[in-house]
């Protein structure tokens, strides 16, 4: 399995030998998260929870790949290691939402 480091060498061979560069500015990368998101959602769209969890794998795939990209060249381009920020915002949440008020339970941590 690639290392992140060679995911992102990947990444921006594959962007500048197409001069794309000049296009992924952080608005257009956070716009194409979004929309590749939203294209997500669209498989799981009208379906049943358990039609839903039938959706064809490589469809997930091909969607959660985009997303995953445009997030990794976003992170990249700030500095930001996603592996790190993720571990940061689990800390984050453990402490929004300890164990003995959130187990088993979707409410928001402003109304445990």
């Amino acid at each position: 399995m690639p290392a992140y480091e060679d995911i992102i060498s990947q990444l921006i061979k594959f962007r500048d030998d197409r001069d794309w560069k000049q296009f992924h500015d952080s608005k257009n990368l956070a716009t194409a998260i979004s929309i590749e998101a939203a294209e997500l959602n669209e498989l799981f769209l009208w379906k049943t929870i358990k039609e839903s969890e039938e959706v064809d794998i490589a469809k997930i795939k091909e969607e959660l790949a985009d997303i995953l990209s445009f997030a990794f060249l976003l992170a990249e381009k700030h500095g930001l290691d996603p592996f790190e920020i993720v571990a940061e915002k689990i800390k984050i949440n453990a402490e929004k939402y300890p164990v003995e008020k959130a187990k088993g339970t979707a409410t928001k941590y402003t109304e445990l």
